[in-house]
C-alpha cells in the first residue's frame, strides 16, 4: 500500500500546473467533452507509466542494490529541481482535427507525457518499490485526480490555483523522497 499512496501523492502534486494538465485544459475548451477526454487521458496515462514502470523495474536488476539508492537518492533531488520550472505547452501536441476527442487525447497525452517529470517519477517509484501494479495504479490514479478537474472546471479556475506555490510543495515532496531514500537502510 505504501508503494500505492506515495505514487499517487507524488504524481497528483507533481501534475498541478504541468504541461500534461495544460493539455487537459486546452482539450477540454476545444472539444467541451469531458467523458471522451478523460477516457482518452486514462488510456495514455496507463500505457505511459506501465512502461515506465517497465523501465523502472528493469533498473531495479540491472543496478547493483549499492549503487541503486544513490541513483534514486539523485533521481528524487533531480526530479524536485525539476517541479521547481513552470510548464509551458507546446502547441504542436495535439494532432490533426480528424480524429475525435478519444483519440486526439490518447495520443497527445501520451506525447506529451514521454520524458515528462511525471514518467520520470514513475521509473523512480518503480526502482525504488518493486511493486509495478502498485506505483502504475497509484500514479494514474495520481494523474486523473490532477487532471479530471482541470477538464470539468475548464480554463476560469485554473488561473486562480497557486501554481507556484504548488511547484514548491511538490518539489518539497520530491525532496523529502530523495532524503527518506538517502538515509532508508535498504530498498524496500
Amino acid at each position: 500500500m505504501e508503494a500505492f499512496f506515495v505514487s499517487l501523492v507524488v504524481v497528483a502534486i507533481g501534475e498541478i500546473g504541468d504541461k500534461t494538465q495544460l493539455l487537459a485544459l486546452m482539450l477540454a475548451a476545444r472539444f467541451r467533452r469531458p467523458v471522451p477526454i478523460i477516457g482518452g487521458i486514462l488510456v495514455a496515462t496507463i500505457v505511459n507509466h506501465a512502461l515506465a514502470a517497465l523501465i523502472g523495474a528493469w533498473v531495479r536488476e540491472a543496478v547493483p542494490a549499492e549503487y541503486l539508492r544513490w541513483l534514486l537518492v539523485a533521481s528524487f533531488f533531480a526530479v524536485a529541481l525539476w517541479a521547481l520550472k513552470p510548464d509551458k505547452i507546446d502547441a504542436d501536441l495535439t494532432p490533426p482535427g480528424k480524429y475525435g476527442a478519444f483519440a486526439i487525447t490518447v495520443i497527445a497525452f501520451f506525447i506529451a507525457e514521454t520524458g515528462d517529470k511525471t514518467q520520470i517519477a514513475t521509473v523512480v517509484l518503480a526502482a525504488q518499490f518493486g511493486n509495478l501494479l502498485a506505483v502504475v495504479a497509484g500514479t494514474t490514479i495520481g494523474m486523473l485526480i490532477a487532471d479530471v478537474p482541470a477538464v470539468l472546471v475548464g480554463n476560469a479556475a485554473a488561473h486562480r490555483l497557486p501554481l507556484r506555490l504548488i511547484r514548491y510543495v511538490a518539489a518539497g515532496l520530491f525532496a523529502l523522497l530523495g532524503i527518506v531514500a538517502w538515509f532508508a537502510p535498504t530498498l524496500p
